[in-house]
């Protein structure tokens, strides 16, 4: 159990995370102006067609048919942008990005393990997890008793 490594798959975990939302948020914008372009396109043909009835009662036959032309051709330009924006996003960068996010967290899960472990001990042990501890504070103990006498003399 090392806190650098927890430190470590945590930066990894939320670097992860901020890549999935950076490359969701993209799809997420990208997807939203195309269809808003389209949506665009799709008023221009609505306009067309309503253009396209107004030259039915007033003018011509050729102007009808010049202005439903371009009121269909407008719709199936919208209609193929809503189909490119509707793509679903690019799966090798999210599939990568997600198998690091795993692996960040199995790591994390490690971790922890090792730290319930380690805690786990301590508390059935005091004495193992003070030890470390206690020995240089005897030796230091030790010491100055040692020095005490000798200073006074």
């Amino acid at each position: 159990m090392n806190t650098e490594n927890i430190v470590k798959h945590l930066r990894v975990l939320w670097r992860t995370d901020r890549i999935i939302a950076d490359i969701r948020l993209r799809h997420l914008l990208i997807g939203l102006g195309l269809r808003a372009f389209a949506a665009l396109i799709a008023a221009f043909g609505l306009l067309l067609f309503e253009l396209a009835a107004y030259f039915a009662l007033v003018q011509i036959w050729s102007a009808i048919v010049a202005a439903a032309i371009l009121g269909a051709i407008n719709f199936a330009i919208a209609a193929i942008l809503f189909v490119v924006a509707g793509r679903p996003p690019s799966g090798l960068e999210v599939e990568l990005a997600n198998e690091i996010h795993d692996a960040a967290i199995e790591a994390i899960q490690l971790e922890a393990r090792a730290l319930h472990a380690q805690v786990t001990g301590a508390v059935h042990h005091p004495l193992s997890g003070l030890l470390p501890l206690l020995t240089p504070l005897v030796a230091i103990v030790v010491k100055s008793l040692r020095k005490s006498p000798v200073a006074s003399s």
